[in-house]
This record gives C-alpha cells, structure tokens and sequence, in this order.
C-alpha cells in the first residue's frame, strides 16, 4: 500500500483519487497531528465488505468447506448442459 502525507494528498487530490480507483489499490495518507487514514475505492470497499460477511459466517464458510472437499473428489452437483448454458448465457 502506498503511503503519502495528507499534504502530497491535498495537493494531488484529483490523481491519486483516480489511482485508487484505476488499480484497485487503498492509499494511506498520514497526518503529523492525527490518525492516518486509508482511501479505497467505493467497489474495492463493497467487496471488502462481502468477503468479511462470509468470513464471519460460520454457516458459509462450512458450505464452502464441503463445497472444496467435494470439487476436490469430483463428487459434487453436476450441472445438465442447459443449466451450464443458462449461467454461461450461452
């Protein structure tokens, strides 16, 4: 993560927004009398967010479990070619 001071920050505010963005990478801006803070994108911040809810799910975190066993021994649900085409959009 890249780090600027709140100053280099203000003073670019308009690039470095807009390389946040463009690569998906937060930047940390410091301050000399306070706490730094992190800007990140509004769609990198909405991913974070999801992932961290089914992280905190015990309930999906199983299903993923048993999902990974059962792809792992090819055991799992397999899908009818209209099903796949239905997803693919094919």
């Amino acid at each position: 993560m890249e780090t600027v001071s709140v100053n280099r920050f203000r003073d670019n505010l308009k690039v470095l927004v807009e390389d946040v963005i463009h690569n998906h990478e937060p930047l940390k801006v410091t301050r000399r009398a306070g706490e730094d803070f992190v800007v990140v994108s509004a769609a990198d911040w909405e991913r974070e967010q999801e992932t961290l809810h089914v992280l905190q799910s015990s309930d999906l975190m199983r299903q993923i479990a048993v999902s990974l066993k059962t792809h792992s021994q090819s055991s799992g649900y397999q899908p009818t070619e209209g099903e796949l085409n239905e997803i693919t959009g094919v």
